[in-house]
C-alpha cells in the first residue's frame, strides 16, 4: 500500500477504526470457519500490528472459541470487524471491505486456498500462504 493513513467503518457507521502505517499483508481465506462467520465464500483480511489500529464510535462486540480465535463484530448492524488468535497477538486482521480506500490496499495472497469453491475465481495469480495450527506462516 502506498498509503500510511487508513479508515474505515462497519455498514451502520457505529464502529470506525483508523489505522496508521502499513499492514503487515492482506489476503484472501478460504478457511471454513471464515466462511461460515462471514457467510461469504472468502474473507479478506489486512493484517495489522494493534497498535496501529484505533478504534472510534461504538466498540466491537466479541466472540471467542475454545480454540483461541476471537471475532469482533458490530453489535448494532452485525457487520463482522476482526479476526484475532493467541497463536499471533501480534496481530489483528481487519475485513478489507470495511476500509474506505479499498483501491490502496490490494491482497497479496490466499491461504486456505485448498477450501476454495472450484467455482470460485478470484486472483488466481497470487501466491497461497499455508498457515500451520501454531499460527506461523
Amino acid at each position: 500500500m502506498s498509503t500510511t493513513r487508513l479508515s474505515g467503518h462497519c455498514y451502520c457507521g457505529a464502529i470506525k477504526f483508523e489505522i496508521s502505517g502499513e499492514s503487515d499483508w492482506i489476503g484472501h481465506c478460504h478457511c471454513e470457519s471464515c466462511r461460515r462467520a462471514s457467510g461469504s465464500v472468502m474473507t479478506t483480511f489486512a493484517g495489522f500490528r494493534p497498535e496501529q489500529v484505533v478504534f472510534t464510535g461504538a466498540m466491537p462486540n466479541r466472540y471467542t472459541t475454545a480454540d483461541g480465535v476471537s471475532r469482533s463484530f458490530c453489535g448494532q448492524c452485525g457487520s463482522p470487524v476482526s479476526f484475532e488468535i493467541d497463536s499471533r497477538a501480534d496481530e489483528i486482521h481487519l475485513h478489507l471491505g470495511l476500509f474506505d480506500e479499498l483501491e490502496q490496499t490490494l491482497p497479496r495472497n490466499h491461504s486456505f486456498i485448498e477450501e476454495k469453491p472450484s467455482w470460485l475465481h478470484a486472483d488466481e495469480h497470487l501466491p497461497n500462504v499455508d498457515w500451520s495450527p501454531d499460527g506461523e506462516a
